[in-house]
């Protein structure tokens, strides 16, 4: 458990952790805005487009296996950082340590997954493995300061190789070695993962467009057009190919699907207030960049004292209902902020800690429904898909409420002095774009309750026909034969 959550705390810790020192990091390799910018959004498109496509390679050559093989790239990337002289080297630093990012985030929640049968302890094992991953971006921007007063900024990813080292340990020491019988051995399909890595990666790249050239520029919507098109022929490849990447079969069926409902509603979520509200705090209320900081500790405090709450929640009112509860809360949250945020704070303050608190138990649960929907050979291309959906939202949002914010939006929005119509225009903005947001969260959030109850229909109507057909095979055994042995609960593994 340590190694994993060292795995998922290098994911949350290290954009984090960078963030602070990119003023820095331009001035000292002489880097241009893009450059600078491509320092965090290299890793992140990386990270979010080969996802998928490892989380397959994992589930075929051993999940355990390509983890080490990422840390391992991880390690050496991380200390190729004490070497690097321009801005050029440092995003390509960053785009091995994505790599690396992608290899190992997914098989932390699949190897967890993987240590218990019973769901309480893998909710447990999940909650404990994302509240250390919490942790790491809650203090991420404190401890960059910190380090950057008495250190050069190459520390922040140094730091990334003893995070690596004790992984590997824990992870070789506690995780036991893939059973060959529990891969999936078909062969990879090398069309399907281009078409679908291209379009996560366009559809990650597209949102950063939009926000650096706006919406009447042609380079955000030729991104936008190549997603949907790459999109559409990633599921054409996968419906007719005889091994499929992504069996979609797999994605629809109703656990699987609500669950990944419910973690695109929470990244469109996420993403999106924190957007609105980092602009309001500044621009539009004018407070400076520490005290907007602290303008956000609500969310922090509640993803972290969440962690406590979430099992027993969860144990109280069950996993589906926890689900769509935690879910309809982010939904509410939205909608305060989108209603009441331009009153004052407290309102901002009280949509913060509501989506968090949302964001907290649906962010576990939905993992685990997921996997728990999935055949035990694919549970890390479906912690693949919950960890892709939700860094596609979070674009989404942003791309959502940038545009609405770009539309209505008269002049630059970092300009200082805004005017009556300038400060009307963007409180519009936040409002219209804070509504669409809690739809369209809304939606998914009422698509995923709808698919979670059919999933229970469906469990509820395999276990009764494999108990039924238990009861006819012990009344047919002969009685010479002597008593059955006990027969594993349907769905159980059997070691």
């Amino acid at each position: 458990m340590a190694g994993l959550s060292m795995v998922f705390l290098f994911e949350m810790l290290d954009n984090s952790i960078l963030n602070v020192a990119l003023p820095t990091i331009g001035r000292e390799l002489h880097a241009s805005t893009t450059g600078v910018q491509w320092v965090t959004g290299a890793y992140a498109v990386v990270f979010g487009g080969l996802m998928l496509m490892f989380g397959v390679v994992a589930d075929r050559f051993g999940r355990r296996r390509v983890m080490l093989v990422g840390l391992v790239l991880l390690g050496i990337a991380s200390l190729a950082t004490a070497f690097v002289t321009s801005a050029e080297q440092l995003i390509a630093v960053r785009i091995a340590m994505g790599v690396a990012a992608a290899m190992t985030t997914p098989g932390s929640m699949a190897l967890a997954f993987r240590l218990f049968d019973d769901d309480t302890l893998r909710v447990r094992a999940i909650t404990v493995i994302s509240t250390v991953g919490l942790v790491g971006l809650a203090i991420g921007p404190a401890l960059g300061g910190l380090v950057l007063a008495v250190a050069p900024w190459q520390v922040l990813l140094l730091v990334n190789v003893p995070v690596a080292a004790l992984a590997i340990v824990g992870v070789r020491i506690g995780v036991a070695a893939d059973d060959p019988a529990d891969l999936h051995r078909a062969p990879l399909d090398i069309a399907g993962a281009a078409l679908g890595t291209a379009a996560i990666v366009l559809a990650l790249v597209a949102p950063t467009l939009f926000a650096n050239e706006g919406p009447a520029s042609w380079g955000p919507w030729t991104a936008t057009a190549g997603a949907v098109a790459a999109a559409i022929l990633f599921v054409v490849r996968e419906r007719s190919a005889q091994h499929p990447l992504l069996d979609l079969a797999l994605v629809a069926r109703p656990l699987v699907s609500s669950g990944l409902a419910f973690k695109a509603a929470a990244g469109l979520a996420t993403a999106g207030i924190g957007y609105l509200v980092t602009l309001q705090l500044q621009l539009d209320w004018g407070w400076p960049p520490a005290l907007a900081a602290v303008g956000m500790l609500p969310q922090v405090v509640v993803l972290l004292a969440g962690g406590a709450v979430v099992e027993p929640f969860v144990k109280r009112v069950g996993l589906e209902r926890a689900a769509w509860t935690s879910a309809a809360t982010v939904v509410v949250g939205l909608a305060v902020y989108s209603l009441l945020g331009h009153t004052g704070y407290v309102w901002v303050a009280v949509a913060l800690a509501l989506v968090a608190a949302g964001l907290r138990v649906v962010g576990v649960v939905a993992a685990t429904n997921v996997l728990r929907g999935l055949p035990g050979n694919r549970t890390t291309i479906g912690a693949a898909l919950t960890d892709t959906v939700t860094e596609v939202a979070s674009g989404v949002g942003i791309a959502v409420v940038g545009t609405i914010l770009a539309v209505l939006f008269t002049g630059a929005l970092t300009t200082p002095g805004w005017d009556a119509q300038q400060t009307g225009e963007f409180r519009l903005a936040v409002t219209i774009g804070g509504l669409v947001l809690t739809g369209l969260v809304a939606a998914l959030v009422g698509w995923g309750i709808v698919r979670g109850q059919r999933g229970q229909g469906t469990e509820a109507a395999e276990a009764a026909g494999a108990a039924q057909g238990a009861q006819g095979t012990d009344a047919a055994m002969p009685a010479t034969q002597g008593t059955a042995p006990a027969r594993a609960p349907a769905g159980a593994r059997t070691e």
